[in-house]
């Protein structure tokens, strides 16, 4: 039976790293399991369901972006953050569009790290207030199972990119700024750039639009940020 601890699977090949992660979150009270390589990391993502994954990009094996994609395309929805030493914005960037919710550039501070953990577990609370369901052409978004369907089926979305999805139908017709989106969804810990923001909305639209390159419902706002309509 599974604690009521957060499990969060920290995957790294260098031992100190990893010996400092798991040291570190079990403090906080966090369940810790581990693995250094790419393909122990699917077996224990797939088997053992951890609430979170602290992925290292540069694993023996398989990468941790292709971890990342292939446990998307499998259907699992566990926050991901990405930890590496690279620093281009195309390799962030490329780490939100296989899936990531955040990216650590190494080194890191740890405090930054562990408030950061904290950010992506406390996503997802839905308001208490307004509709539990909004439906706009072939979509139907289910904040109380948090399960978005277009035309009947399920539409595979992280967390992060059903978090801001609901926040939209939540905010629908508002011309809504990309820093006031940033801090509403992801809160004052969030440590991303508007680029990585729009990395998500250029991902939802490929998944709910009929055009995504001519959305009718994320719309752009020029300058200002996004606005939703049915």
């Amino acid at each position: 039976m599974k604690s009521d601890k957060a499990r969060i699977l920290v995957v790294e090949d260098d031992e100190t790293i990893m010996l400092g992660l798991e040291e570190n979150l079990k403090s906080a009270g966090y369940e810790v399991l581990t693995a250094t390589d790419g393909p122990k990391a699917l077996s224990v993502a797939l088997g053992a369901a951890p609430d979170l994954i602290i992925l290292d990009v540069m694993l023996p094996g398989i990468s941790g972006y292709e971890v990342c994609r292939d446990l998307r395309e499998k259907g699992k929805a566990a926050p991901i953050i990405m930890l590496t030493a690279r620093q281009d914005e195309f390799d962030k960037l490329h780490g939100f569009e296989v899936g990531a919710d955040d990216y650590v550039t190494k080194p890191f501070s740890i405090r930054e790290l562990m408030a950061r953990v904290r950010a992506v577990l406390q996503r997802g609370k839905a308001s208490s207030s307004g509709p539990r369901q909004y439906a706009f052409d072939d979509c139907v978004v289910d904040l109380e199972s948090r399960v978005c369907t277009r035309k009947g089926k399920e539409v595979v979305l992280t967390r992060t990119e059903f978090d801001l999805l609901a926040y939209f139908c939540r905010n629908e017709g508002k011309a809504l700024s990309r820093e006031q989106v940033m801090q509403d969804v992801w809160g004052m810990q969030y440590f991303g750039t508007q680029r990585s923001l729009d990395s998500f909305v250029a991902s939802l639209r490929a998944k709910i639009e009929a055009k995504p390159v001519q959305p009718k419902h994320i719309l752009t706002v020029r300058g200002v940020g996004y606005k939703f309509a049915k």
